[in-house]
C-alpha cells in the first residue's frame, strides 16, 4: 500500500531480485511455480484454487504489487504471460510518483482508484486492517465491481495497486469468493503476501513511516502483512451483512448473467 521508489538503481534497493521464500509454496509442492518477473513484487497466478468440484483455471487471473521497477527483462517476461488487460488499483498520486513500465505491451491498462481517501490518511489515522478493508468493501464497491467486469472483458488479466496486499487482496478475494472458490482458500491466497514480501522492502518501508507517525500501533500491520484471520473475518462480516460475496457483487450492480460468466472464465473441472 506504501507508495515504493521506482528506481531500479536506488543503492537503498539491494541488487538481488530473487523471491522471498514462500511457507505456503514449500507446504505444496505441486502447486505451480509462480512467474519469475523481474522487477515486479508479489505477482502471481491465482489458478489452481478448489472451488468444489471445480478449479480455478491457471494463466487467466493474475495479481500483483505496482510494476514501477519493471527492467527490459521483466517487461518481456510480463508479456510472456499474455496479458490483454492490466487493472491499476492506484490513486493518481501513486501512479504519478510511481508510472509502471510497460511500455510496449499491447495490454488495455484499466484505472479504478479504489481508495476514496489518500494512502497516507490510513497511517495518519492509525486504523487497522480490519478497518481498511470495511472501508474498502463498503466506500469501494462499485469501483470493486468494475474490477470484475474489466476481468469479464479480457484475460489474461492481471490485478495490482502498489503492493499488491490490501486493495489487490481484498478485490482479488471478494471475486474468487464470488466464484465459488471455497473460503479457506481464498484466506490462503490472501495470506501469501506476507512472504512474498521482501524484508529489504520491509525494513525501509516500516522505517520511513515510523519516522512520520512514531506512535502509531497498527503501522507494520499496514505496511507488510497479511493475517489470514483479518481476511477470514472480512468474509464472514459480507456473507452475514449480504448473503454472500456473489450476492455483494449483485447488490452492487453486478448482473447474475455477469456473475455467471464471471464462473465460466474462471473455473475449470477438477
Amino acid at each position: 500500500m506504501v507508495t515504493e521508489n521506482p528506481d531500479p538503481a536506488d543503492p537503498a534497493r539491494p541488487a538481488d531480485r530473487t523471491r522471498p521464500k514462500d511457507p505456503a509454496r514449500r507446504s505444496d509442492p505441486a502447486r505451480p511455480a509462480d512467474p519469475v518477473v523481474s522487477g515486479a513484487v508479489n505477482l502471481r497466478d491465482v489458478g489452481g484454487l478448489p472451488a468444489g468440484e471445480t478449479v480455478t483455471r491457471h494463466g487467466v487471473l493474475f495479481r500483483s504489487g505496482n510494476l514501477a521497477q519493471l527492467d527490459r527483462e521483466g517487461t518481456r517476461s510480463l508479456a510472456d504471460l499474455g496479458l490483454r488487460r492490466i487493472i491499476d488499483l492506484r490513486a493518481d498520486d501513486e501512479v504519478a510518483y510511481a508510472p509502471s513500465r510497460i511500455d510496449g505491451l499491447a495490454v488495455t491498462t484499466q484505472r479504478v482508484p479504489l481508495f476514496l481517501g489518500s494512502v497516507e490518511s490510513f497511517f495518519a489515522d492509525d486504523i487497522g486492517l480490519d478497518e481498511m478493508y470495511r472501508r474498502l468493501v463498503e466506500d469501494s464497491s462499485a469501483g470493486v465491481v468494475d474490477v470484475v467486469r474489466g476481468i469479464l472483458a479480457d484475460q489474461p488479466v492481471l490485478v495490482h495497486c502498489t503492493v499488491g496486499k490490501d486493495r489487490t487482496g481484498v478485490t482479488v478475494a471478494l471475486t474468487l469468493a464470488a466464484a465459488g472458490v471455497e473460503s479457506e482458500a481464498v484466506v490462503a491466497d490472501y495470506a501469501r503476501t506476507e512472504g512474498l514480501l521482501p524484508e529489504w522492502r520491509n525494513r525501509r518501508v516500516v522505517q520511513m513511516l515510523r519516522s512520520m507517525h512514531p506512535e502509531a500501533v497498527h503501522l507494520e500491520d499496514l505496511a507488510t502483512r497479511s493475517p489470514a484471520p483479518v481476511m477470514r473475518a472480512l468474509l464472514a462480516e459480507v456473507d452475514e451483512r449480504y448473503g454472500s460475496a456473489a450476492e455483494y457483487l449483485v447488490a452492487h450492480g453486478l448482473t447474475e448473467d455477469e456473475l455467471a460468466e464471471l464462473r465460466r472464465v474462471l473455473l475449470r473441472p477438477r
